[in-house]
């Protein structure tokens, strides 16, 4: 008798839902597939054509998706997002950058993700292949709700495959059923002076989306500053130091001249450009719209400082090639 309950009470057991036996609180809700479609890769790339995510592992991400509407901000729900890491499709794909001759560095590159509605996002390299933490810009194809546990509440699922930019706190470029991506880079003119030493640039303009020029020679003193602990590591040359930076947020400077808006927030990009020429993109979501406080500073160094007067510091980025020194432009563009 003792063994037949036994062998009843493990098969209870076994049949029990596998998120109830788990400490995992994102595993609670029932996994869905999504609405897959083909995805067309295209651009600067020197192969174009059909993605194969079948051979691609599946990562993960969790995302609290939140709208800006009707001048606030609107909770959509949370969610587990599985699917195929830009990181991953586009890893393999040979880059033919058209301005290759004139700059070599990869900096500068950005995809544009779209859908058959027309609708864009637009992602800097640097998002993808330079973050500290990895994968986290997907193309969905597995949903799961995180459900409170109090409340029961069940967010309202997606059907289809979605783009998911999971260090984004509002979610604009989580757009639906991508169907292409696109790699690019930068077109603009640029004087490169490589090895340029020493290298100062007192100020910095702000530029774009109809602003007449600002130029900044001080920064505001009412601006909170922030100390970061860093190590400091370049893809090329490896360590250059273990000093903290000090700055401002780069967000708070820029925000006063471009408030966000929803194509800002899935359009938009800035391109940062050195005294030497030396120049990286970052979109606006990047810089304007983080949910995980790895900000971009504005650092200002010592007057007359090889490098100075100001650089830039990305707090999210594994290498400091973005990390742009004697600081020229600021240049907005959607």
């Amino acid at each position: 008798m003792k063994n037949f309950i036994s062998i009843i009470f493990l098969a209870i057991v076994l049949s029990m839902p596998a998120f109830s036996q788990t400490n995992d609180f994102y595993d609670d809700a029932e996994s869905h597939d999504l609405k897959m479609g083909t995805l067309t890769l295209a651009g600067e790339i020197a192969v174009a054509g059909v993605a194969d995510l079948s051979v691609l592992p599946l990562r993960t991400v969790i995302v609290k998706e939140t709208r800006f509407e009707n001048g606030r901000d609107h909770f959509i729900g949370a969610y587990k997002y599985e699917g195929y890491s830009l990181y991953d499709i586009l890893n393999l794909c040979v880059i033919k950058k058209k301005n290759e001759a004139e700059f070599p560095p990869i900096i500068d590159l950005y995809v544009e993700v779209e859908n058959e509605k027309g609708e864009i996002a637009r992602i800097s390299w640097g998002e993808i292949y330079y973050p500290i933490h990895q994968h986290e810009i997907l193309i969905a194809s597995k949903v799961t709700r995180i459900v409170p546990s109090k409340t029961k509440e069940l967010w309202t699922l997606p059907v289809e495959s979605k783009l998911v930019v999971a260090h984004d706190l509002l979610t604009h470029r989580n757009i639906s059923m991508p169907t292409k991506i696109t790699v690019k880079s930068y077109t603009g003119t640029f004087t490169i002076k490589k090895g340029m030493k020493p290298m100062y640039a007192p100020s910095f303009a702000i530029k774009g989306s109809g602003l007449a020029d600002v130029s900044i020679e001080v920064l505001p003193s009412e601006m909170l500053h922030l100390t970061y602990p860093a190590v400091f590591y370049g893809r090329g040359t490896g360590i250059h130091g273990t000093t903290p930076f000090e700055g401002i947020l780069l967000k708070e400077l820029l925000g006063k001249y471009f408030p966000f808006d929803t194509e800002s927030l899935t359009k938009g990009i800035f391109v940062t450009t050195g005294k030497d020429g030396y120049h990286a993109v970052f979109t606006y979501s990047e810089i304007m719209n983080r949910n995980d406080q790895a900000e971009v500073l504005i650092v200002q160094c010592k007057e007359n400082e090889d490098g100075g007067l100001y650089k830039l510091y990305p707090a999210a980025d594994f290498f400091s090639d973005r990390s742009i020194k004697s600081l020229e432009s600021i240049v907005f563009e959607k």
